[in-house]
């Protein structure tokens, strides 16, 4: 193997190397910046609350750890059917999500909502009212529950951080890549002018040697 080939090769190994290392980066960023649209731009711009499922009783359409987006519905636009996200006590913010099976009005015109989890045998005890309402379920995503609760916890700092370093690599990755290549470009340039000036001195030098000798032949004494 020559040192022209042996170099030809690691520079590729390099390029495949940096290709993977980039697109590696540029997919973890891709996808915490989804996640942060999601379990943070989305439910802040539109006043909705990310819960995550922790019980069995709405499988198997909401497991436990699946995602919740809750946005807030007038309670006048709550159907039977819909998941809805109420307080268990009035005021204390220990909530659950189960499905509206009916609706029922007062005389005064106040609406009280049974509910019951999709798993569960009978209907929530006691019926719902108005103020314990804080939603209706907009979105699920199954499995994100457990990143929600590391990022929604007490690390709301945790995705735009992690989403400005992977953004910092990407660049640096970009910007050796960038470099690389032109000191690739000027390595390769480097190299064709020293083989032509190489060429032109053995020429020049072989002409003026066979110039020499004619000239010499031709002034020889007779």
């Amino acid at each position: 193997m020559t040192r022209a080939t042996a170099r030809a090769e690691r520079s590729g190994a390099r390029a495949v190397v940096h290709a993977v290392v980039l697109g590696v980066s540029t997919g973890l960023l891709l996808l915490v910046a989804a996640l942060a649209v999601v379990l943070i731009v989305v439910p802040k711009a539109t006043g909705s609350m990310p819960l995550t499922v922790l019980t069995q009783s709405m499988e198997p359409t909401l497991p436990p750890g699946t995602l919740l987006v809750v946005r807030p519905t007038a309670v006048d636009d709550i159907e039977v059917g819909d998941v809805v996200t109420y307080q268990i006590v009035s005021g204390q913010p220990a909530v659950i999500s189960h499905r509206v099976v009916s609706v029922s009005s007062a005389s005064n015109g106040e609406r009280t909502f049974v509910l019951k989890g999709d798993n569960n045998a009978e209907a929530d005890p006691h019926p719902v009212s108005a103020a314990q309402i804080r939603g209706v379920v907009w979105y699920s995503i199954p499995e994100l529950g457990v990143v929600n609760q590391l990022v929604n916890g007490s690390r709301t700092w945790l995705i735009p951080t992690v989403a400005g370093v992977l953004l910092a690599y990407g660049g640096v990755m970009i910007a050796i890549g960038t470099v690389t290549a032109a000191r690739r470009r000027r390595s390769t340039a480097g190299h064709g002018r020293r083989a032509t000036t190489g060429h032109g001195r053995s020429t020049t030098s072989g002409h003026g040697r066979r110039s020499a000798a004619h000239r010499g032949s031709g002034q020889a004494p007779v």
